[in-house]
């Protein structure tokens, strides 16, 4: 158990009677029922819930959906491995106050892991306008010290926590980020109560009228980064999940500011291209140059 939930549970300890200034046993029986601390421990897989040792500022966007658990004695339990990708591996993970079944929740726990054991290369093209506020940082990443591979990979954490939080809020169909902690990423989990993952669209086998309908959707969520300023760098059929015939978008760390990157509008015809050769191979023909070019009129509207 951690200082913080062991200091927790010493100050809730039940109040023991003291002498009154008269003499008489002072009557606690108002405080028997103090709260304490859930009486449980974590078990195999399981820890106790990090949100109360998350700051304001590292917590998802208010107001927070119904679902999200913020009570301090809710236990997270890892319930397998959902994706492994070249910079992170996502977990299910469930957080629960025992014995509550109205607080229970499934999420995606991403976990960056360090450059020395990240085959993610191409980190440059993606981060060039960025810029890191902590002088120490910034030379810590310029001479790859311990300090600055643990820098870089909380950075992409916090990226795809920013980006997430801000396309949530302009109405983007993004899982919704429930906390930033380090290099672990909390999030809404896109599935069933199960834990079934929703498929990714790459997986989809629908009827072209489907598929059609399922563009559109896509188009809408490119259109709504596009006016924001940014794209979203490496869109494709893998990072585009369907859950109950809503498209939702995922893999925001790489997140480009068409602007400021001076790569930008490339990445952003990347996306373009991409989508419209995935659509145009299952017999719903699109044209990426046109659809550039409406993102190109989104971006400066």
């Amino acid at each position: 158990m951690s200082d913080l939930f062991a200091s927790y549970e010493a100050s809730s300890s039940r109040l023991s009677p003291a002498p009154s200034s008269t003499g008489s046993a002072f009557d606690a029986s108002p405080f028997e029922s103090v709260p304490t601390f859930a009486d449980v421990e974590p078990g195999d897989n399981q820890r106790w819930s990090t949100w109360p040792a998350v700051t304001p500022s590292e917590r998802g966007p208010l107001p927070w959906p119904a679902w999200v658990v913020t009570s301090a004695g809710a236990l997270d339990t890892e319930l397998g491995i959902l994706k492994t990708g070249k910079e992170a591996d996502v977990f299910l993970l469930e957080r629960a106050v025992p014995d509550d079944a109205a607080q229970r929740t499934l999420l995606a726990a991403k976990r960056y892991r360090g450059t020395d054991h990240s085959s993610f290369h191409r980190s440059g093209v993606y981060t060039e306008g960025r810029s890191t506020r902590n002088t120490r940082d910034t030379r810590a990443l310029a001479k790859r010290s311990e300090h600055g591979r643990a820098v870089a990979a909380a950075q992409w954490s916090f990226a795809e926590f920013d980006a997430l939080c801000r396309m949530w809020e302009l109405g983007a169909p993004v899982p919704y980020p429930v906390q930033v902690n380090g290099t672990e990423l909390l999030m809404e989990f896109v599935g069933d109560a199960n834990g079934v993952a929703a498929p990714r669209l790459a997986a989809v086998r629908s009827d072209r009228a489907a598929l059609a309908d399922l563009y559109d959707q896509i188009v809408d969520l490119m259109r709504i980064f596009a006016a924001a300023g940014f794209a979203h760098g490496d869109l494709s059929a893998y990072n585009l999940l369907v859950h109950d015939g809503r498209v939702r978008v995922i893999d925001l760390p790489q997140i480009v500011d068409i602007i400021a990157n001076p790569q930008g509008l490339d990445l952003l015809h990347r996306d373009c291209v991409n989508i419209c050769d995935w659509f145009t191979r299952r017999r719903v023909e699109r044209d990426a140059e046109e659809l550039f070019a409406e993102m190109l009129a989104a971006s400066y509207a």
